[in-house]
């Protein structure tokens, strides 16, 4: 395995389109872990550490995203230090 870690942007309309539950069955059809969080500006972002094969997989269906929402841009900053996540949750910015 190789290990990859990555935090996507994900922009356009994608808040109160069931894009974060998304994310977490998606996550979990990729086996990788991380969290996914609404922002403030309108975005969500997505933290992802798994296998970087697996990662770039789940950050091709990131593009298209659910049913309804719209994808209008990405954005991804790779690490290469775990963070540890152990599972993939939605979280909650203050």
């Amino acid at each position: 395995m190789s290990f990859a870690g990555a935090v996507v942007n994900v922009r356009g309309v994608v808040q109160g389109v069931g894009f974060r539950w998304w994310c977490v069955r998606k996550a979990k059809e990729f086996g990788v872990n991380g969290y996914t969080a609404n922002l403030y500006d309108g975005s969500v972002e997505v933290a992802i550490e798994g296998d970087r094969g697996l990662i770039e997989g789940f950050v091709e269906v990131l593009k298209v995203g659910p049913t309804y929402a719209k994808v209008t841009d990405i954005k991804i900053l790779w690490y290469d230090k775990p963070k540890g996540y152990k599972d993939f949750t939605i979280e909650y910015k203050d």
